[in-house]
């Protein structure tokens, strides 16, 4: 598809000569999938024209999207009320739902269906039917009720991917209030920096969690967290994989409760769900944190849970029954985008530790045990199996595989290839590509049509997405540009929590007034697919896991002999690496002791995924004339793009010297 700058559309062109599909459905593949079905449904030719009339007519298309994917009765009044900005407009604002009461329905799915399979690293598998989770979520719902939680309050789940976070989350929903999880792997200040800002009523913790073969210990640092969080009312810990003595080390924990002697008062409760609002908020997720804190998007329950129940129904053909595995964290967007999967009558496998303990072969061996029909991963996580040689297709059966999506940073053209060579012949490959902004996609798969190498194979519906260049206008194929979308969407934040609106118009919609801008560099293809060439900010991207700087700079400013840093992403060998730099004081050097703190105290008080790869003494660093860093020039000049804005810079000589680094080339 090329861009037209206004209206985000135009013909799609045919492929050239020279192209060849990875995979291309058969005829009765297609006819199998759920979106076919739909646009048969809706009378029109071809996934195309679905997409073109999702965006020329979109309150026909979200009416239309209700009624199929089992959200129950199509609302009374408007479907979509446009605002005078395109963030203000609004969806479905006469309907009233619950997004739990979706989701454990499955679209009317046996109480004795499998609704989660939880797996971990040790080997344990906990299946928890329908019933189970229903009972589970009524529990818990009681017992946040009877901690004074209501609706609006948050919870917060500091958890691994385990089938208790997911209980949690519902119950929380389920009376109306609000959630918001990160992962164990983070330190002490990496979730104060969260959790602080959202002041949360109720925290769930892990007192362990597993990776590597390793139990690493949550206790000493969840009682740092407790101390740090004053409007907890209850502290709910959860044993996992934990050493006999936690109930004795918790125990010391003010406010503190088990999480069987949390929910046993309320044993079978009745589950009653609050009927709220469409854009009543469901969960926070948080940004990078670039340049401060990190933003606290307030997503919408309504717009969300549409927005996945179309893209895991109509992009990925996810269907009743169906097995489905992300592997990520509850740090991570895509662990709110699996745990909606149940709301489509599938199971959602939840996986608790490395993907490569043992061994590369791990998340293909669970892929084969419990039959999974769909296996999501990252970019870095096919890199990295596809390097160390071993060969998925030799040693798996993989029989029930029909799709297999990759997100988090670009998928190369030769990771496309490895997919089809080394893992399975015969499987959608859905690369797909949006964000924690709006947890869900811009760009995604079509299991209707041909996968190309590099490419994913087009805009998602209802998503007026495009590529500008810097002058507001349409790029054509191969040329790169901002991605954006020009129309509203349901899944639009509904605010970043604690803000004027501010900040909000500034993440998104100062680069093109009135549009949202989503950071990435892509490009349209000649076959109608989008190239995404990475992050267009100074947003960090290691291994498809978005990092902040300010995190960064807030553990390395801790060290008395470095005066300042800057940190920015190199892309290297088909990735992106973190590199910091640091201006020492007079008379010190950049030891390898010093190295080693550096990153044992970003590994401390960040994750391990802030580590940086290289840390590169400099002369010094290029600021603006208003004394601010300037990260994006140092990622441009090193990155191999133009140096945007130079004239703003006081010391632009400096980029030189950095760019000529030697440690950079290695």
């Amino acid at each position: 598809m090329t861009g037209t700058g206004s209206n985000g559309t135009s013909a799609v062109p045919a492929p050239t000569a020279d192209e060849h599909p990875l995979w291309t459905p058969t005829a009765g593949q297609v006819e199998a999938t759920q979106v076919d079905r739909f646009r048969r449904r809706l009378g029109l030719a071809d996934t195309t024209e679905l997409y073109e009339a999702s965006i020329t007519a979109p309150e026909w298309f979200w009416n239309e999207c209700w009624a199929e994917v089992g959200l129950g009765e199509v609302p009374s009044g408007l479907a979509m009320v446009a605002g005078d900005r395109l963030r203000d407009s609004r969806f479905f604002p006469d309907a009233r739902l619950n997004a739990a009461e979706v989701i454990l329905s499955g679209r009317g799915a046996s109480i004795d269906a499998e609704m989660l399979i939880s797996r971990d690293e040790l080997g344990r598998r906990d299946i928890w039917t329908r019933q189970a989770v229903r009972s589970a979520v009524a529990s818990a719902a009681a017992a946040l009720r009877a901690d004074g939680v209501g609706v609006g309050d948050r919870v917060a789940a500091w958890m691994p991917n385990i089938a208790e976070t997911v209980v949690v989350m519902l119950a929380a929903t389920s009376i109306g209030a609000v959630f918001s999880s990160t992962s164990p792997d983070f330190g002490a200040d990496g979730v104060l920096d969260r959790f602080g800002q959202i002041e949360p009523v109720v925290l769930v913790a892990s007192a362990s969690y597993c990776y590597g073969g390793k139990i690493i210990d949550c206790v000493d640092r969840l009682r740092e967290i407790a101390a740090g969080l004053p409007t907890l009312q209850r502290i709910v810990v959860c044993a996992n994989t934990a050493s006999p003595d936690w109930i004795e080390r918790v125990s010391s924990i003010d406010r503190v409760a088990t999480w069987d002697d949390w929910i046993a008062p309320h044993d079978n409760v009745e589950l009653v769900f609050e009927q709220l609002p469409f854009d009543h908020p469901w969960t926070i997720l948080y940004s990078s944190g670039t340049t401060g804190a990190p933003k606290c998007i307030v997503h919408r329950a309504g717009g969300v849970l549409l927005q996945h129940l179309k893209e895991h129904q109509f992009h990925n053909d996810i269907r009743p029954g169906d097995r489905v595995m992300y592997y990520t964290t509850c740090g991570w967007m895509m662990w709110n985008w699996l745990a909606s999967v149940p709301a489509s009558g599938a199971t959602a496998v939840l996986y608790d530790g490395s993907p490569f303990h043992p061994g590369p072969g791990t998340l293909f061996a669970l892929a084969d045990d419990e039959r999974l029909t769909f296996l999501g991963v990252s970019a870095k996580f096919i890199d990295s199996v596809a390097k160390s040689g071993y060969r998925p297709v030799d040693h798996h059966d993989l029989s029930t595989l029909r799709t297999m999506a990759s997100t988090g940073s670009p998928l190369s053209a030769e990771a496309f290839r490895w997919v089809y060579d080394a893992v399975a012949h015969d499987v959608h490959l859905a690369s797909i590509s949006g964000g924690t902004d709006l947890c869900g996609c811009f760009v995604g798969g079509d299991p209707t049509k041909p996968v190309f190498a590099g490419e994913i194979q087009g805009p998602a519906l209802g998503m007026a997405v495009d590529v500008w260049t810097d002058t507001a206008t349409g790029a054509t194929a191969g040329q790169r540009g901002e991605l954006v979308c020009t129309q509203p969407f349901p899944s639009m934040p509904l605010r970043f929590f604690g803000d004027d609106g501010s900040r909000y118009d500034a993440a998104y919609f100062e680069r093109f007034d009135g549009v949202w801008a989503q950071g990435d560099f892509a490009s349209w293809t000649p076959s109608g697919g989008i190239i995404i060439h990475g992050r267009s900010d100074t947003t960090l991207n290691p291994g498809g896991v978005r990092i902040g700087t300010a995190e960064i700079y807030r553990q390395v400013e801790q060290i008395p002999s470095i005066i300042e840093s800057l940190v920015f992403g190199q892309e290297f060998e088909g990735d992106v690496r973190i590199v910091l730099l640091v201006r020492l004081a007079e008379g010190s050097s950049l030891t390898d002791e010093m190295i080693a703190e550096i990153r044992a105290r970003i590994r401390s008080g960040c994750t391990p995924r802030h580590v940086p790869a290289r840390v590169i003494a400099v002369k010094d660093l290029p600021r603006t004339r208003s004394g601010k860093l300037a990260e994006l020039a140092v990622s441009d000049i090193v990155n191999g793009r133009p140096v945007r804005n130079t004239t703003a810079l006081a010391n632009p000589e400096s980029l030189d010297a950095i760019a000529a680094a030697p440690q950079l080339r290695t």
